[in-house]
């Protein structure tokens, strides 16, 4: 039944009586109509926010504020180039998280699409075909074989009514339905026919409330949240320094001119556009991107860029059972055998007793476990009893090729056992077995012949259903074991089959019903441990699916989700990565960021390796971006206050920075190790490797432009603006092409030695820069801000850099082993060997 449904006590008389219904000539048009205009039309509806609503928001944050003020900056000095870049690389910003906001309305679109149709209603005493969003509470409504019901009804007459509600509650069987119960839109009547009243409509219904909760799912994703933090520390640090220089230059100054104004202007805009991280969130998108396309080529379409960063960083996978963990189609077990003379008689009899066209899921096990149709049509089906709840079994007077005739049984094993009048030991035996099958979560079915000649019935045996795993479900699952990612399954099911399943699958034994963890008297931090330490939850809702996620991710987890059917959408919405399986649902799939092309689970291990890969590609830039701001200000900063004058032309600031950055994209195919455990981003480590880096950085090029300034260029017979303007090049070098290193550095916490070796499109990409900052150093670019010192002294400058390379490489091991960051990997396919720990 429906969690907390309206009519879920309520008899069938006061049902009718609530709803002011008849159920002999039901609603009259009228009535219908005033009650249409009062619950609305039987649809879903969700408020819609416009467009440029949506769209405001992602222009909006400190990031985009600097983004935008240094955009109007340029304008107003007519900066072009640079406003045009400013501009595309605010819009590629934006556009990271815009398409996240269309999730709920796809999702909510695929389950409209679920909805019925047509409804056969009785409306002023006649029964018509009316469109099913013109249903209202209190109308009549017959559901028969196929229908899907087209609202929340309590059955009201009629023998019987087979549902199948897995892709709504995750049960894997078909339920039976009778007069009295409820049954639920956008089910499907699988047997029978029945009459039911409505009771609710439109997002009243358990499936509408399905659809509120993937609406209201809202997530930030981990990523979106270090952009934010790393862009804000850039960014108080880039304008701190830049009022410090604008400061020191103004004090500076002999007379104060408009020209003179505008060269600091022009040189403050160019530094808050090299210190304010523009690319950052474009590297980041690239590099998912290609990442998603490696995803698509291992059978896995990522529908949101940022979720494979949480799939690096998952530590929880919660699984649907029904269609996910398992098959979602019955299989016959072993048959226990007790008068028969071997399984197949059984079988045979079972399959006797079933419909061969009927498509029922039992019966389609049964005979396809049997095999030999041909054989089937060879008998005759006199007549065929059906099963209904009270009968419970089925039943068939059978004429056999040699015209005997006989009846075939089938049904709940004591109801059939009661028919063969056993003696007390095969009853004894039986009903143990029974017992046992169902402690294991198995449902049985037992079956019995009588022989028309001799009127003597046999209780032939037991034949045992289950929805088997899939058969790559356990090996995944240990997989993600392996990679620090604990598994908890979550089903509609009775907590019997979940309890066998886990077993199978050896997710643990500690499968835990959801009443005892959303029970009114439970406290929340017995709720808390109870989701910690349950290796399961078994008779769930989408609600308790739903909360289960939420909490977990309230209590500090990166929550996976996978599921196909539409009680999953609100989990797979609100999870950090939400995966469709193969085959799921339309809105299973609009509420998931990664959906399965492939059948089975084990596209999640090679998902979840190579978005581990991915997410240590964006580290690595993130921690090199970081340093290399931080070295380019700081050195400006200091170089104001000892040299009392800016180091660097404004030229020479965009040159780094767009020979950094634009190559530096190419990363988004360098090769990473695998992390057995799962990443986040932890930023005591990226600022404290980044901001280590920088200072000696900072320290190298400082001691070049020394060196350059006390030696090299002591003795030259040159002016001191010429003098001041190779020093500029020593200092331009030492920034471009030393900080362009540091990407090397960045990629690992070893040596640059240590494997896997740079990708061979990233290595080219990275010095492509630094050829064209080695001959922008040896020929200048023919102003007379940016000489050219030759080959003799960018020779001596390259040597001074890879031996600041070799410390740097040091000073990062050392920071590594001082904060005590440990980095466990698995073998990977361009190693060839396993990683050991850093002790």
């Amino acid at each position: 039944m429906a969690q907390n449904h309206p009519f879920e006590e309520t008899s069938m008389e006061e049902t009718l009586k609530q709803l002011n219904a008849n159920k002999e000539t039901g609603l009259s048009s009228e009535e219908a109509q005033k009650r249409l205009a009062e619950h609305g039309p039987n649809s879903l509806e969700v408020e819609k926010v416009s467009l440029w609503k949506k769209l405001i928001p992602f222009f909006w944050g400190p990031i985009p504020w600097m983004i935008e003020i240094a955009a109007i900056l340029s304008a107003a000095l007519q900066r072009w180039p640079d406003f045009i870049m400013i501009m595309a690389m605010l819009l590629i910003n934006s556009t990271l998280g815009f398409f996240q906001e269309y999730k709920a309305d796809n999702a909510i679109a695929a389950l409209k699409e679920k909805l019925a149709l047509k409804a056969r209603v009785m409306r002023d005493g006649q029964w018509s075909d009316i469109a099913a969003k013109d249903l209202v509470p209190g109308d009549i409504v017959y559901v028969k074989l196929g229908n899907i019901l087209p609202a929340d009804l309590k059955l009201l007459s009629g023998e019987y009514l087979s549902v199948d509600q897995s892709s709504l509650t995750g049960e894997s069987l078909p339920v039976d339905k009778q007069v009295g119960d409820l049954a639920f839109s956008g089910t499907v009547a699988r047997l029978g026919e029945m009459v039911g009243v409505v009771t609710t409509t439109g997002m009243q219904t358990f499936f509408g409330q399905t659809a509120q909760l993937v609406s209201s799912a809202k997530t930030k994703s981990h990523l979106q949240q270090a952009v934010v933090k790393i862009g804000n520390f850039l960014i108080f640090t880039t304008i701190t320094v830049s009022l410090i220089i604008l400061i020191g230059s103004l004090f500076r100054m002999h007379t104060v001119t408009q020209t003179e104004i505008g060269h600091i202007a022009i040189f403050i805009l160019v530094l808050v556009i090299a210190g304010i991280p523009v690319a950052l969130p474009a590297v980041l998108s690239v590099t998912m991107a290609v990442g998603a396309s490696r995803l698509a080529d291992e059978k896995a379409i990522v529908s949101k860029l940022t979720s494979i960063e949480e799939l690096a960083g998952m530590d929880i996978l919660c699984a649907d059972k029904t269609g996910t963990l398992t098959q979602n189609h019955l299989t016959v077990g072993d048959i226990d055998v007790y008068e028969a003379k071997d399984p197949k008689e059984v079988l045979l009899i079972a399959s006797l007793s079933s419909k061969l066209d009927a498509k029922d899921a039992i019966d389609d096990a049964i005979i396809d476990r049997f095999g030999d149709r041909e054989l089937l049509k060879q008998y005759q089906c006199e007549q065929f009893i059906p099963f209904d709840p009270v009968r419970k079994r089925t039943e068939a007077l059978i004429i056999a090729p040699d015209g005997k005739k006989f009846h075939a049984v089938k049904g709940a094993p004591q109801i059939v056992l009661e028919l063969t009048n056993p003696n007390i030991r095969l009853e004894d035996a039986v009903l143990s077995n029974v017992v046992d099958l169902a402690e294991r979560g198995f449902r049985s079915l037992g079956v019995a012949i009588l022989d028309s000649a001799t009127n003597e019935w046999r209780f032939l045996g037991i034949i045992p259903l289950f929805d088997p795993p899939r058969p790559d479900t356990k090996q995944t699952a240990e997989h993600a074991a392996s990679m620090g990612i604990k598994v908890k399954m979550i089903t509609g099911d009775h907590v019997a089959i979940a309890r066998e399943l886990s077993s199978q699958l050896e997710l643990g034994k500690h499968i835990v019903p959801v009443d005892e963890v959303y029970a009114d008297h439970v406290p929340s931090r017995t709720r808390d441990e109870l989701l910690e330490s349950g290796d399961g939850f078994a008779e769930v809702f989408p609600t308790h699916k739903f909360e289960i996620v939420k909490t977990l991710q309230r209590n500090g987890h990166i929550v996976g989700m996978t599921g196909d059917g539409v009680n999953d959408a609100p989990a797979l919405k609100q999870a950090d990565v939400g995966i469709a399986v193969e085959g799921a649902t339309d809105a299973a799939r609009a509420a998931a960021d990664l959906v399965l092309t492939q059948p089975g689970l084990s596209v999640i291990s090679r998902a979840i390796e190579e978005s581990r890969k991915i997410f240590g590609r964006m580290k690595s830039y993130a921690m090199y971006r970081i340093s290399e701001t931080l070295r380019l200000i700081l050195f400006l900063l200091l170089s104001m206050l000892v040299f009392n004058d800016h180091p660097l032309s404004a030229i020479m600031i965009v040159l780094i920075a767009l020979l950094n950055d634009i190559p530096i994209m190419m990363i988004a195919y360098d090769h990473m190790p695998i992390p057995k455990k799962p990443v986040v981003w932890r930023m005591k480590e990226i600022l404290t490797i980044a901001i280590g880096l920088s200072i000696a950085g900072v320290v190298s090029t400082f001691l070049l432009y020394w060196i350059g300034d006390r030696i090299w260029f002591a003795a030259m017979q040159v002016t001191p603006a010429y003098k001041f303007a190779m020093l500029r090049t020593l200092a331009f070098m030492a920034i471009l092409c030393g900080g362009n290193l540091t990407i090397y550095l960045t990629r690992n916490m070893y040596s640059i030695f240590h494997k896997p070796h740079p990708e061979w499109r990233f290595f080219l990409a990275t010095i492509i820069p630094l050829i064209a900052g080695t001959l922008a150093s040896v020929y200048g670019l023919g102003t007379s801000d940016f000489v050219g010192i030759g080959w003799k002294y960018v020779i001596y400058s390259w040597i001074y850099i890879l031996i600041w390379f070799i410390l740097c490489m040091l000073v990062k091991m050392w920071l590594y082993k001082l904060i005590g960051y440990e980095d466990d990997v698995v073998d990977d396919p361009y190693s060839g060997r396993l990683k050991e720990k850093i002790q």
